[in-house]
């Protein structure tokens, strides 16, 4: 991210407004912020979206069970260890739920718009930033060039003075006076000259950019930055375009359409919900040994209890004939015989509908409604103060414009009027009829109306950018 930064900086020493921006708009912490919470909600949008369709998974399960357990493919109970698989295919859909996913879904939607109209804010929020910043570094060239300027003048009467005092003209006490101006205007340049580069440092502070590496900004015209008179500025007017353009009022709309579907989420958990679903299963087993032989051993002995079978007059008692059995345990190979028929001859379907029907959940449905209820008003709320204070800065705004554009109009009058005064200043002390202690007064009193002037311009453009700014039309200077 550094080498990115010092090649930017390296490739681009100056700066114009719309390179300030589009910078600050890629590297801004608070826009990559609103861009994560942005794709985050565009996501669980998707995953409401997916939630519509059927879900299927598969399952397969493989182990060896020890001691008395039952064959899951006999049924049976067995006491040797055996071998056993599983696998199985669900899958399944909701075929009514009273719309709960299709209203989670939507107010998914709605969520994941907002959350790009509160992207659309934070860069609206920089820009307008940046242009601040831009406009408060123009205004402190402009006091450089004007500090420049007077200490010319005040250099040109110390030459003056200087051969008047040394021919006997002027007293001495002229010389010190505009030495003391001179030391002044010197000041004042120094300082003027520390204010921009504190602009400059604050812009590239704002910027992210490394305070060591050359940066200076494009100076365009003053008299050229475009300004909209004020018949297309009327506050009504950009209040109603702003409630359009403006992203804070998008992303509160939006959020309550996004509220609203979240009342009919909640609603739904007062109804049934139906769903199909179905499976196929299979599985194998087969023990680790098996009957391999056997042997008679004869029979077992009378005890009086066995079955009597009359034959004529006869009776004889039914004997049991004993066996003895041989188990072989099975190689590993031997194990996995006949596993392709087990698994045909256990192959197995279901389908079916299940009906739930909410009888009581502890007045989660009823809270979770409430509550829904209780964040459409928030969001409703919201709005609605976001909306006066849009209205009220648009007003303020506009005021604020009208004020400072009489502000710069009597600021004109001032610099003519100083300027008038300063040059028949000049004039009088060419023929030795002003002392000089008040040619400096003059001079000082055209600096202030000078500097005052450039503070009053652009004021005057700040405050008819913002108002351009809430119309939707963006920073352009």
């Amino acid at each position: 991210m550094m080498l990115i930064q010092s090649y930017a900086q390296s490739t681009q020493d100056v700066w114009d407004l719309r390179q300030c921006i589009d910078y600050a708009i890629q590297n801004n912490i608070s826009i990559k912020q609103a861009d994560v919470q942005a794709r985050l909600a565009a996501l669980q949008a998707d995953q409401a979206r997916y939630n519509l369709n059927p879900s299927v998974s598969g399952s397969a399960s493989n182990g060896v069970r020890f001691g008395r357990s039952i064959d899951p493919t006999t049924n049976v109970f067995a006491t040797t260890q055996f071998l056993y698989q599983n696998f199985g295919i669900n899958a399944g859909i909701q075929l009514y739920n009273a719309g709960r996913l299709k209203y989670t879904e939507q107010a998914a939607v709605f969520s994941a718009k907002a959350a790009l109209s509160d992207v659309a804010k934070s860069i609206n929020d920089i820009s307008f930033t940046v242009a601040t910043y831009y406009l408060q570094i123009l205004a402190s060239k402009e006091q450089v060039n004007i500090t420049k300027v007077q200490i010319g003048q005040s250099l040109a009467q110390y030459d003056i003075t200087r051969k008047r005092v040394d021919a006997g003209v002027l007293p001495e006490l002229s010389m010190a006076e505009i030495e003391a101006q001179l030391a002044s205007d010197s000041s004042n340049y120094y300082t003027a000259v520390a204010t921009d580069q504190q602009n400059l440092l604050n812009m590239q502070a704002l910027l992210n950019l490394d305070p060591s590496k050359p940066f200076s900004i494009q100076i365009p015209p003053i008299d050229r930055i475009p300004i909209e008179p004020f018949s297309e500025l009327q506050p009504e007017i950009v209040y109603q375009l702003a409630m359009h353009y403006q992203p804070q009022q998008k992303s509160d709309s939006l959020r309550i359409k996004a509220a609203e579907k979240n009342i009919m989420v909640a609603q739904a958990q007062y109804y049934p919900t139906l769903s199909l679903g179905g499976n196929l299963s299979t599985n194998f087993s087969n023990s680790f040994k098996y009957v391999s032989g056997g042997s008679f051993t004869g029979y077992a002995p009378v005890t009086g209890t066995e079955p009597i079978v009359a034959i004529g007059s006869n009776s004889y008692y039914v004997q049991n004939p004993t066996y003895k059995l041989t188990q072989s345990t099975r190689t590993f190979g031997e194990i996995w015989n006949g596993w392709g028929d087990q698994l045909n001859n256990n192959f197995g379907q279901n389908v079916g509908i299940s009906l739930s029907i909410p009888i009581y959940a502890n007045h989660q449905a009823r809270v979770s409604t409430q509550q829904a209820r209780l964040n459409y008003r928030a969001a409703t709320l919201q709005k609605q103060a976001s909306d006066t204070k849009l209205k009220q800065d648009i007003y303020t705004a506009y005021t604020n414009a009208v004020t400072a554009l009489q502000k710069y109009n009597a600021g004109i009058k001032s610099v003519i009027n100083a300027q008038k005064a300063y040059d028949f200043a000049v004039k009088r002390f060419d023929i030795n009829m002003l002392s000089s202690l008040d040619l400096i007064t003059n001079q000082n009193n055209l600096l202030k109306a000078k500097l005052q002037q450039i503070a009053n311009q652009y004021d005057y453009i700040f405050k008819m950018k913002l108002l351009e700014f809430y119309k939707g039309n963006g920073i352009k200077l």
